[in-house]
């Protein structure tokens, strides 16, 4: 396993993290809390020290499994997540506060639910267009000072609410969705963070499953699985006619993965974590054997010419 720091930051990461999104209730379908435990505790095995988790993600309920799985292992990980969202209940949509009271209320809940009395890294997780970045880089200050958080960072920024952001308080990430599906954040957010000396985390790296070969024309989302009802962060990804020419374009990199002995999900992870301003690719996981699989990309760190075959059949 390959480890890098978030930036010019003394904090490092696998280069490899494990996201918590999927073990929220409420948001991938139904799943197995045990196996969700083991495969914790696999990661941990195989080199992984990021877990990233946010207070929404079961509305609470995800922290708390982490919280338990992690229990006398907090000191082998960096533990990642994130505030300023709001639902008035469980399954209602999320709204943006990034208050100083709101975020102060938000850490000792999440503090709570993960069992722990610091974070390694607490960020944003949505812009709040409605105040000043000061604000709640003045909580971060506060938080940071009274050992609360380790470092800082944002989710879904743009490099001028970073820039406005950095005035005030020295974040070391912005955690965006990059994959095969979305080059979005090379034009304008990766060029801010080499330039700034943060890190890039790395979300959606299998491009929230499609890029795991485990979908197919018959594919069916349950109930209560985002991907089944919502655009995946602007995209249309298994929608209709999209998903179907999506799935066509992961054969042809299933055949690409094969002729290097890979699978299409570890070519996946491969290609996001071989770009260098990548601190950490987040890769949501369940059973312990995707762990195993997971942990494999980082063996094969591409050359540029392969990273732009690659994106050449999304394109093309």
């Amino acid at each position: 396993m390959e480890y890098r720091n978030f930036g010019d930051s003394d904090l490092k990461t696998s280069v490899i993290g494990f996201g918590g999104w999927p073990m929220g209730k409420g948001h991938y379908g139904s799943f197995d809390e045990d196996e969700v435990v083991r495969a914790i505790h696999a990661a941990i095995d195989s080199g992984i020290t990021l877990f990233d988790t946010a207070a929404v993600y079961g509305w609470g309920e995800g922290e708390k499994l982490l919280g338990k799985a992690l229990k006398g292992k907090r000191d082998q990980v960096v533990l990642v997540s994130k505030g300023g969202l709001f639902g008035d209940e469980a399954g209602a949509a999320s709204q943006r506060n990034s208050s100083k009271e709101h975020l102060s209320d938000g850490l000792e809940e999440s503090l709570r639910n993960l069992q722990t009395d610091y974070m390694d890294l607490y960020l944003i997780h949505w812009p709040d267009e409605s105040r000043p970045y000061s604000e709640p880089m003045e909580a971060f200050a506060d938080f940071k000072s009274q050992g609360e958080i380790r470092q800082g960072g944002v989710s879904n920024f743009t490099p001028a609410m970073m820039e406005e952001s950095r005035n005030t308080f020295k974040i070391v990430t912005n955690q965006v969705g990059y994959h095969l599906f979305d080059f979005r954040p090379e034009a304008e957010n990766m060029p801010f963070c080499r330039e700034n000396n943060m890190g890039i985390m790395a979300y959606g790296s299998q491009a929230h499953g499609l890029l795991t070969g485990a979908m197919s024309p018959e594919t069916k989302f349950e109930d209560d699985d985002w991907r089944g009802s919502l655009m995946a962060f602007g995209q249309s990804l298994f929608k209709g006619e999209t998903f179907l020419d999506n799935l066509r374009k992961v054969d042809a990199l299933k055949e690409i993965a094969a002729s290097r002995n890979m699978s299409i999900a570890q070519l996946a992870l491969s290609w996001v974590i071989s770009e260098p301003v990548v601190s950490v690719g987040l890769v949501g996981a369940r059973p312990p054997a995707e762990i195993e699989e997971n942990v494999k990309a980082a063996d094969w760190i591409m050359i540029e010419s392969e990273r732009e075959e690659l994106r050449a059949v999304l394109t093309g």
